[in-house]
């Protein structure tokens, strides 16, 4: 029986899709995998976004040995700007095009000469404390994706990344069967799998269905077409890029993101827009119709992204015309149904031709359906088994697929985020649990927005506000003038004036006969709180919040 252990830790991605990041720990080393972000719920008001909490790092930040990262998606790769600072910058391992990607990230935050991004290629072993890191080539929606296997002292940890099996890839080759085969009879302590699709059966079609797709749109399609898509899905990119050739049209990007991505990606030399092809959006009327193609972003609804902005009529150089084709290259993230189904009602109002995923084979996900999961557990055979990356139905569901592969039923963790795993070469169980829960990215602050502050921005977005501004006598501590009650979000003030009234003389009564407390602020501003309160739930049965001010002269 052996003393030594291995930890996992998962601080996202299990339990909830985005912000993945997993902890493995041996002896004194800390490796990290991947930092994502999550976009926030319709509950998280005024959010710009989800990151990771790492507080369960705070004092280990000395033993990290590294930050491994899967690929470049935002639920990978965008929590680093803002993870990175808070753990002391350790070392970054990505692929070239995953680098490249982060780099845009890092340098909009100004933290490029902090940053160390080692670049590593699939096939690639690096040496990191008492462990060897090795990456292999998976198939996913983005080129350059990797899973990643720690081999530690007690034996080889599998972490697959996202990935589907895709035999005829947009760009380049098939996932590595010989590595994932020879790792396999090698022997797997632990695989980590992604649980994103188990719901679907059978297999995630190839990316090249798309190219029918956009085939026929293009054929077809009388004016400009519009296609928006994550601005990270660099080989959804290539295929537009490669019919838009096909069909002699000219191509703008739209969105920030799009741009610096692109731009990048071209760099590297994972993307290739033949010359003279690309155009400038704001010069799109200087060509006809059915000469252009328009890449943006948007496909989420995301409110300040390219699409989103055309179908409020807010962009700058573009405009519906009816005639014009749109098509969303990507399926909703769940929760974002409506803002997506929002857009499209919009545009479609305009009278444009909206082609999505519901109607249409515009998008093909990324993830490895039921009979590729099966493929990945038989060739991997691991002893351990702990499904990552989706909600707990869809983990629950992997780990029954696992055990219907023959993993054994006691071999087979559940977790959720927070959850501390410990696994020795004869067991796996859930020993503890750790802090970990959300941090929320407000404007350029991170975690001073907590549950407190979402909870009063909730009753804001309810009942409302109302302040009631009272000036009292210093000396006596009676009141001269006042309250004067203002309104927002609660009642319109000219149409409630007799009600605001009754409030203000409300106020005053409570006053009567409180000469010994009167100078004690506290108890004043309560008595208001308590007052105003009561008598505006029994007159409305709403509950604004309520916020005493009180004035000496």
């Amino acid at each position: 029986m052996t003393t030594e252990k291995i930890r996992l830790v998962p601080l996202g991605g299990l339990g909830e899709v985005g912000k993945n990041m997993m902890v493995v720990e041996y002896g004194d080393d800390i490796f990290i995998v991947d930092a994502g972000v999550m976009f926030p719920d319709e509950e998280m008001f005024g959010v710009d976004l989800v990151i990771p909490d790492t507080s369960y790092l705070a004092d280990k930040k000395h033993r990290i040995r590294a930050i491994l990262i899967t690929h470049g998606h935002e639920d990978h790769v965008g929590g680093l700007p803002y993870v990175l600072p808070m753990l002391d910058f350790p070392p970054v391992y990505a692929t070239r095009l995953t680098q490249g990607l982060i780099q845009v990230k890092l340098k909009e935050h100004k933290q490029l000469e902090q940053a160390i991004v080692n670049v590593v290629q699939p096939g690639d072993a690096v040496t990191l404390g008492e462990c060897l890191i090795e990456f292999f080539h998976v198939n996913h929606s983005i080129p350059d994706a990797v899973g990643i296997i720690i081999h530690t002292p007690l034996g080889a940890i599998v972490h697959t990344g996202d990935y589907k099996f895709d035999y005829t890839p947009v760009n380049g080759k098939p996932a590595d069967f010989a590595t994932l085969a020879r790792i396999g009879n090698e022997g797997v302590l632990l695989m980590m799998g992604d649980s994103t699709r188990i719901e679907s059966p059978g297999y995630t079609p190839s990316e090249r269905v798309i190219n029918d797709s956009f085939d026929k749109i293009f054929a077809n399609a009388p004016g400009r077409i519009m296609i928006a898509t994550f601005a990270s899905l660099i080989s959804r990119v290539q295929q537009v890029v490669d019919v838009a050739v096909r069909y002699d049209r000219f191509i703008a990007l739209a969105g920030r993101s799009m741009i610096n991505n692109v731009q990048m990606a071209m760099e590297l030399g994972y993307l290739h827009i033949p010359k003279g092809t690309l155009i400038r959006v704001e010069d799109l009327n200087k060509f006809q119709p059915e000469q252009v193609v328009v890449i943006c972003t948007g496909s989420q609804g995301e409110p300040t992204s390219a699409l989103t902005r055309i179908a409020n009529q807010d962009h700058r150089s573009i405009r519906i015309e009816p005639g014009d084709t749109i098509i969303l290259s990507a399926t909703p993230v769940p929760g974002n149904e409506k803002v997506v189904n929002r857009t499209i009602n919009s545009l479609f109002r305009q009278g444009a031709e909206v082609y999505y995923q519901a109607i249409s084979n515009v998008h093909v996900s990324g993830h490895a359906a039921q009979e590729e999961l099966k493929l990945m557990l038989g060739l991997l055979r691991p002893h351990f088994f702990m499904p990552i990356h989706g909600e707990y139905r869809q983990l629950l569901l992997h780990a029954k697929l696992a055990h219907s592969m023959g993993v054994a039923e006691d071999h087979i963790v559940v977790a959720e985020d927070g959850d501390i795993v410990e696994v020795t070469t004869d067991s796996i169980t859930l020993v503890d649990h750790t802090t970990s829960g959300n941090v929320f990215v407000d404007g350029l602050t991170v975690g001073d927005v907590g549950q407190i502050v979402l909870r009063d921005r909730k009753v804001l977005s309810q009942d409302g506000i109302l302040m009631a501004v009272l000036t009292v006598d210093k000396e006596t501590g009676q009141p001269i003038a006042g309250p004067d009650i203002v309104s927002r979000g609660f009642v319109y003030m000219r149409d409630a004036e007799e009600l605001l009234e009754s409030a203000r003389l409300h106020v005053l009564e409570s006053f009567i006969g409180l000469n010994g407390h009167a100078s004690d602020w506290s108890f004043v501003k309560e008595k208001i709180k308590h007052t105003l309160s009561e008598f505006l739930y029994e007159r409305t049965h709403r509950r604004p919040m309520i916020l005493p001010i009180v004035m000496e002269v």
